[in-house]
């Protein structure tokens, strides 16, 4: 379906099976659907952000602005 380089969808794959946790299971503990915790693992673009941060705080971590350097 998608290609697994969303660093994001990848961090979040790594920390689940890290602490043996299923789908399902983190599913629940962040308080967001099954279907969500899917399509963040594949890397789906459009995604709810306060969703991927409700997964996220449960790593201790959260979505934010990261500077690019743009060259033009």
């Amino acid at each position: 379906m998608h290609k697994n380089l969303n660093p994001i969808a990848s961090f979040v794959k790594a920390k689940r099976k890290k602490l043996k946790l299923t789908q399902i299971e983190l599913a629940n503990k962040a308080g967001v659907g099954l279907r969500f915790i899917r399509d963040l693992e594949q890397g789906k673009e459009t995604l709810q952000l306060n969703k991927v941060n409700q997964v996220l705080h449960l790593f201790g971590h959260e979505v934010g602005p990261i500077k690019k350097n743009y060259t033009g």
